[in-house]
Parts: C-alpha cells; structure tokens; sequence
C-alpha cells in the first residue's frame, strides 16, 4: 500500500490507532491545547474549555452558548459550565437578546477583554511557534489539506 493509500488497519482488521487520521489529529489538539492551558491557566485560572469560550466571544460577539458549542465543536454540558464559572469570575456577561428574548446574549466584560487581549500574544506565541517548524510551502499545504478535511467533516457531521 502506498503512503496515500494507507489505512489505519491491519490485515486482520484491527486498527492502527497511531495511523487513524481521527486520532492523530485529536492528539495533536490535545497537545497543542494543553501547552497553552499551562500558559494561560497559571496566569489567568482559566480551563481549555474556558479560553475556548472567550476565543469566539473575543471575535464573534455577541453569541449564544449554542453559537459557541457550535464553533468550538465542544458539547453543550462543557460550553455551559465554562460560561457559568466566566460569570462567576466577571469575565463574560449576558443580556438578553433582543431579536429572541429566550436566548442569552453572551459578551465578554471590560476585565474579560483585558485578559483576552493578554493571552491572544501568548496563542499566536504558540502558533507561531509550531508553524514554524514547516516551511512556507508546507503551510500553505497544510492550510489547503485542513479546510478540505473541514469541509468534508462537516457534511460527515451533518449524516
């Protein structure tokens, strides 16, 4: 089997877990992820899923926590409880909207913009560095690689 053929199972059909793509690229997530969180949660007391809320706030605000889970593909129990505990810390606040008064508008607080603004420096700190081992030519491939695997997953996602 080529290299672009290969499959993540062996002949006697058991999988290869270090070659399933789906595995792979939760591992690298989780890495990633949690490199960051050492940063940002000894600085700033926040959880993955924490940071993760801000993030979509910080960019796409103001948002519903359905808008947020959906963003992040992070499940609704997560989402809801990362949002109650920035509540709690002032961090995030919520009004109601006014096109749906049944849902929540979600925004980051004046100190929530202030953290946000400190640790986006320490992410693209991150990026820059894990992106730097790959060559332009490669980022550029893998840019391309990852928003077709996108695509494809969400219409897998959607049945």
């Amino acid at each position: 089997m080529s290299a672009g053929e290969k499959i993540a199972a062996k002949a006697d059909g058991r999988l290869v877990l270090e070659d399933f793509l789906p595995y792979r690229l939760s591992v690298l997530t989780n890495r990633i992820s949690h490199a960051l969180a050492r940063e940002y949660g000894a600085r700033f007391g926040l959880s993955i899923a924490e940071w993760r809320v801000m993030a979509v706030l910080g960019r796409f605000a103001p948002a519903s926590a359905n808008e947020v889970s959906e963003r992040t593909a992070m499940d609704k129990v997560r989402v809801s409880r990362a949002v109650a505990r920035l509540k709690r810390s002032g961090l995030i606040v919520a009004a109601t909207d006014k096109a749906d008064r049944r849902r929540s508008a979600l925004r980051l607080s004046a100190p929530g913009k202030r953290t946000y603004r400190r640790i986006v420096p320490l992410a693209l700190g991150l990026e820059a560095e894990l992106i730097g081992a790959l060559t332009p030519t490669e980022r550029t491939t893998l840019d391309g690689l990852l928003a077709k695997l996108h695509a494809r997953a969400e219409v897998l996602d959607r049945g």
